[in-house]
Formats: C-alpha cells, structure tokens, sequence
C-alpha cells in the first residue's frame, strides 16, 4: 500500500470515528432530553466540578445571554443547580445534579471501560504515537473551528 493510500485511509477512518462520535453524542443528548449544546454544557459543568456563567460562556465559546438562556434550561430540567459561590457571595456557580451525574456515569462510563479495553492491546510506544495524532489533531480541528468562525 502506498504512502498516499494509507493516508487516505486514516484520513477516513478519522473521519468515521468522528461520525459514530456524533451518534454516541446525539443518543446521549437524547437521553438526557437536551439539545447536543446543552449535552456539551454537562460534560463541561461535569469535568470542572462547578463553574460560573462566564466560565461556562468561556469554555463553552458561547455569549453570556447563550450561556444564561442553557443554564435556565438545564437547571429547569433538573441537570444543573444553581448556588451562591462559597468564595464570592457575588457570584453563582452552576454544578450537575446527583441524577444528572448518575445518568453521565451511566451513558458514558461503559464507553470509557470499553475504550480502555481496546488501548490496551497496544504497546506504549504505539499508544504514544496514538496520543500524538490525537493531540495534534485536536490542535488542528480547534484551529478549523476558529478559521470557520472568522469567516
């Protein structure tokens, strides 16, 4: 196989990674009753623990009214509370609901166990390459993201 070809190949399988990425995604948000922003708003409120509004707008790339209108959504839906900030009376910080954790852990805990399962059978020095492709590949797709943007 060529060079070329296996490039192409990657390049598809890449592509078809990202896709059933996608449909874990949309099943997930279905699950959870919320569109794929919202969907995107609890993982990100999930790995941070709790967050403000404008941490959430930041990490989310949202407006602060987008961010505020999401969390009003979410918190009516029982996936956020809302509570005064311990270290800033001033501020609120939003953080997943017990049931909202519970079902995340549900949905995708499976799939990390899963994921695991398959890197295991490569060696460290693959799994290095691995971890550069995807990191690099991350910088770039956020790259992307920012050109579409600034059209």
């Amino acid at each position: 196989m060529s060079k070329q070809s296996v490039v192409t190949e990657a390049t598809q399988a890449a592509a078809a990674f990202g896709a059933a990425n996608d449909v874990v995604d949309e099943a997930a948000a279905a699950a959870f009753g919320v569109n794929r922003t919202d969907l995107r708003i609890i993982g990100l409120v999930s790995a941070a623990g709790t967050l403000t509004a404008g941490g959430l707008a930041e990490k989310a790339g949202l407006s602060p009214a987008a961010t505020t209108t999401a969390i009003q959504r979410l918190t009516k839906a029982e996936h956020l509370t809302r509570r005064t900030d311990a270290d800033d009376r001033r501020r609120a910080v939003v953080e997943l609901t017990p049931a909202a954790a519970e079902l995340l852990e549900e949905i995708y805990a499976p799939i990390e166990r899963a994921g695991r399962a398959l890197l295991e059978e490569y060696s460290a020095e693959q799994l290095e390459l691995v971890i550069e492709v995807l990191r690099k590949g991350e910088r770039m797709q956020l790259a992307e993201a920012e050109r579409i943007r600034a059209r």
